[in-house]
């Protein structure tokens, strides 16, 4: 089966609890699309986010998100500061570099920064003749390519995507709680968007089986 989550946000417990329902085998995969880090001050874990996403092999497989970007940049600009400026820098926004640096060492840091940024921003993949664009934010189709920030972020016709889609394909996105907890769907059937709010306490991570379209919550 293929299943896809998003918008983690540092939320491992979730995380841990979605891995242990899907209890992936064989040729089963999980997509996660984006911010799989940052935002969250609730139970935040991201090297345990960091460390599953590692355990999980190729069983999971990631798109990045504006979250992920703007945490694997600061690490890379940091660590190439010599270290005497580093108290110059400004601080990151979020709480997760900080928490990364109690529990990694700065080799771990640069090889965390470099794998996110070799993350894709659109993946596109076809599943028993069914064909799925999955990006952060929004898709595109895969024959009219945009900058990074399009898909990590949306812009000015992100109302007319979420309403109409891209033509041939089923598009799945994060990047909003647009659903209020659930996994929201247009009125078509080709846009899916799977922010459920992790990350908040209130909030949940949601799941969605591309095959069944179950969905699953934890």
């Amino acid at each position: 089966m293929h299943y896809v989550t998003s918008d983690i946000h540092n939320d491992n417990v979730k995380f841990e609890k979605l891995l242990e329902r899907l209890a992936l085998s064989g040729n089963d995969c999980l997509y996660i699309l984006g911010d799989l880090f940052d935002r969250t001050d609730y139970n935040p874990d991201p090297v345990g986010v960091y460390f599953n996403i590692l355990k999980t092999g190729n069983k999971c497989r990631m798109i990045r998100g504006n979250h992920d970007d703007w945490l694997a940049r600061y690490i890379l600009s940091y660590y190439k500061t010599p270290e005497r400026k580093r108290k110059k820098l400004a601080a990151y926004e979020y709480n997760t570099f900080a928490l990364l640096t109690e529990r990694l060492t700065s080799v771990d840091m640069m090889h965390l920064a470099k794998m996110i940024l070799e993350w894709p921003v659109q993946d596109c993949i076809e599943i028993d003749g069914v064909r799925y664009l999955l990006a952060h934010a929004m898709t595109a189709h895969p024959h009219k390519v945009y900058r990074d920030d399009y898909y990590m972020w949306g812009e000015g016709d992100e109302q007319e995507f979420l309403k109409k889609g891209i033509a041939g394909y089923i598009s799945v996105c994060g990047h909003h709680n647009k659903g209020g907890g659930t996994i929201w769907k247009n009125g078509i059937g080709n846009v899916y968007i799977c922010d459920c709010g992790s990350g908040d306490k209130s909030g949940r991570l949601g799941c969605l089986c591309l095959e069944t379209k179950e969905e699953i919550y934890v």
